[in-house]
């Protein structure tokens, strides 16, 4: 009869596409001791080779460099690291997606170095206080340029802390404008030269940016504690943007923190590095928790900053 030829071709249909289906799930199931790959690793470098030690500063993560693990191979608190970065650190740390490494030498790109920029995915400038040489600027743009990230952190100007004749705002404009890959305003941005005194600059409402709101938080506000800011230039570079801005301010003028692009890779910039301080540090020096401050969300936009120039998010 047609009507059971056609239901026992259905019968034998189903069996068959039931069969294929048991043998899939026994493969997988077969297959499911493989180990997974690995996560990615993204790989933060922090300098510490130009006097970011000098004075009361003490912008590292820890005294153990360049590997902060041999401090503390599990750290659960700033407590386990020592340096006013610590929080920094341990919070990327305990996420198990970061390795980081501090540089206590000169910085270079394409070297054997275990420290050498193409190493990493990001590099954090936290308040240099003595100038990159021809050789460093060359390796930190390139870097850049073949699709690093880049994190300057600058301070108020006069902020000269080794008493060399320069501070952040000189070292890093100076990075800008005198490097041999690109010194027309690169990143279409440069730092005033300012002392701004005190304040809570606010965050731009923009619900679709990564560093505003990441996987680490949102951002609402930073701490400025005489610290600086940044004038845009778009005309120079259109992905410059301001993410935060001291009061009274918006536009092209009074950014306290922003991004840019330059190349492949991705450029952020602080203007104080009172919010990076957690407070906890080496003997001996004064240092201030910037980074729980209950008026702002530093360690938001810290962290959520590293992610986005490592290519984390």
């Amino acid at each position: 009869m047609p009507g059971f030829a056609a239901s026992r071709h259905k019968l034998t249909t189903a069996l068959t596409v039931l069969g294929l289906l048991t043998a899939g799930a026994a493969l997988q199931v077969g297959t499911a001791a493989a180990p997974a790959h690995a996560a990615t690793t993204y790989r933060v470098l922090f300098d510490d080779g130009h006097a970011e030690e000098a004075g009361n500063a003490d912008w590292i993560i820890s005294t153990s460099k360049p590997d902060p693990l041999s401090q503390d191979s599990s750290p659960s608190s700033d407590k386990d690291w020592t340096g006013a970065l610590s929080s920094w650190g341990v919070a990327l740390q305990k996420t198990g997606d970061y390795s980081l490494k501090t540089a206590t030498s000169a910085l270079t790109y394409g070297g054997s170095s275990t420290t050498d920029l193409s190493k990493f995915d990001a590099l954090v400038l936290p308040e240099p206080n003595t100038k990159f040489t021809t050789a460093e600027k060359t390796a930190i743009m390139n870097f850049v340029k073949a699709g690093g990230g880049l994190f300057m952190i600058s301070d108020h100007t006069g902020a000269d802390r080794n008493s060399d004749g320069y501070d952040a705002v000189e070292i890093l404009n100076d990075l800008m404008t005198n490097n041999s890959v690109d010194s027309t305003d690169p990143f279409g941005f440069s730092i005033d030269s300012l002392d701004v005194g005190s304040g809570y600059p606010k965050a731009i409402s923009d619900s679709s940016d990564p560093v505003l709101h990441g996987g680490f938080g949102t951002v609402t506000k930073s701490l400025i504690a005489d610290g600086t800011t940044a004038t845009l230039k778009p005309s120079d570079n259109s992905a410059v943007k301001g993410l935060v801005y001291r009061s009274g301010y918006s536009g092209n003028t009074g950014a306290f923190f922003l991004t840019s692009a330059f190349g492949s890779g991705r450029v952020a910039f602080w203007g104080d590095s009172s919010p990076i301080d957690d407070g906890t540090g080496q003997s001996g020096n004064t240092l201030y928790d910037g980074w729980n401050d209950s008026g702002a969300t530093n360690a938001a936009l810290a962290l959520n900053a590293t992610a986005w120039l490592a290519g984390a998010n």
